[in-house]
């Protein structure tokens, strides 16, 4: 550490965080350790805000399904739909309901109302459409896929029908199966159908691929990066599926190396729009490879940030958030010799500091809640600064 623990404190605001940077990045990736608290998310709200008045960013990516994500985009960039409808069908994780991001949507509503779409805000969501519990089916992504290619492409060198598609698919609970989450067997994404079904979306990639100039004449911009997204979704899913059958060990890394691959891959999109702040857990932002126990078995995966981080270079920053307590959910006070507990020690929370000045030799604190990821003090090195609270409840 190369200053005193109570001198290295800054505000978490826009002129800060540039402070820590050699420029302004693509794509500014804000982690936080546990999902679910307010406080995180209001300060992403204001730091949000600045970085549209002050530094250009135009596009905020969070980690919710993409698909959903478009009625939100939809929402604050013209006014479709009521909040209320945006809120219950928009976010997917349960985020819908909280206050935090309720009041995001409606200020980059009432940002946009009246201004031009160049200079409109946009919302992204970068996870797939995956839960815990299992994956969508591939309809929803699939089907506008291929809509969209026989509207506006040449009909003539689609793959098949929209009733062959309909065939393969079947019935969506097919897919969304909760049992395959534990069970394998029960997953239908090995089946010959679902074989069927990756080469009908490779095919339909490469057509929207291949037609790029015509489509963009045809097009509009949006309606071809909607496609975009439809298509890398489909792709996505139909893997992830693929990997539920698997009954080898490998079975979740590679579930959890899909996951992040379609969200960075959904990052690097929303960052072709411009400066893009992306919000997730610090585990899909980090520049390290991301680990977890799964019961008695450690699994590790290359994280979406890692991924980005890998393309982007500096155009790519990571600012990671640690908390000292969450008593509400049994995380007290951290021991004095974790990062957590020395950081505890700083005058001000929230505070941003230069994780160059903090100490290497620290312990690695551990949490009696699986829902709260401690610091690694190994990985400070690639982070590029650190927000801290204090306390969140």
């Amino acid at each position: 550490m190369t200053a005193d623990i109570t001198d290295i404190a800054r505000p978490v605001d826009a002129r800060a965080v540039m402070g820590l940077l050699p420029g302004r990045p693509r794509v500014l990736a804000l982690g936080e350790p546990t999902h679910g608290e307010d406080a995180l998310l209001d300060l992403r709200n204001a730091l949000f805000r600045q970085l549209v008045e002050q530094e250009g960013y135009r596009t905020l990516a969070i980690e919710s399904d993409c698909l959903k994500g478009l009625l939100v985009d939809d929402h604050v960039t013209s006014g479709a739909g009521s909040l209320d409808d945006v809120m219950e069908h928009g976010f997917s994780h349960g985020f819908g309901a909280s206050a935090a991001n309720r009041e995001l949507v409606r200020w980059m509503r009432a940002h946009n109302d009246g201004r031009p779409a160049s200079e409109r805000l946009r919302f992204a969501g970068v996870d797939g459409p995956l839960e815990i519990s299992g994956a969508a089916s591939p309809r929803q992504a699939l089907t506008p896929l291929h809509g969209y290619l026989a509207a506006h492409g040449d009909e003539g060198l689609l793959p098949c029908p929209p009733a062959t598609l309909d065939d393969l698919l079947g019935t969506d609970d097919r897919w969304t199966n909760p049992a395959v989450m534990w069970e394998p067997a029960e997953s239908v994404g090995r089946s010959a159908e679902a074989r069927e079904l990756r080469l009908i979306a490779d095919d339909l990639v490469s057509l929207l691929d291949e037609q790029t100039p015509h489509l963009l004449a045809a097009t509009s911009r949006d309606e071809w990066e909607r496609a975009r997204l439809h298509a890398r979704t489909a792709v996505g899913l139909l893997r992830y599926h693929h990997g539920m059958a698997d009954t080898s060990p490998s079975r979740m890394p590679r579930l959890l190396g899909v996951r992040d691959q379609m969200m960075a891959d959904n990052v690097l999109a929303a960052a072709e729009r411009g400066p893009t702040l992306v919000f997730a857990h610090n585990a899909h932002l980090q520049r390290e490879k991301s680990s977890m126990r799964m019961g008695d078995l450690p699994v590790a995966w290359w994280s979406a940030g890692a991924l980005v981080g890998a393309r982007l270079g500096e155009d790519y920053a990571f600012l990671a958030t640690a908390l000292g307590t969450i008593r509400h959910q049994g995380v007290d006070d951290p021991p004095p010799d974790t990062l957590e507990g020395r950081l505890s020690a700083l005058p001000e929370s929230p505070v941003l500091v230069d994780p160059r000045q903090l100490p290497t030799g620290a312990t690695p604190r551990v949490s009696p809640w699986f829902g709260y990821a401690p610091l690694d003090p190994a990985h400070l090195g690639s982070m590029d600064g650190v927000v801290f609270f204090r306390d969140v409840g």
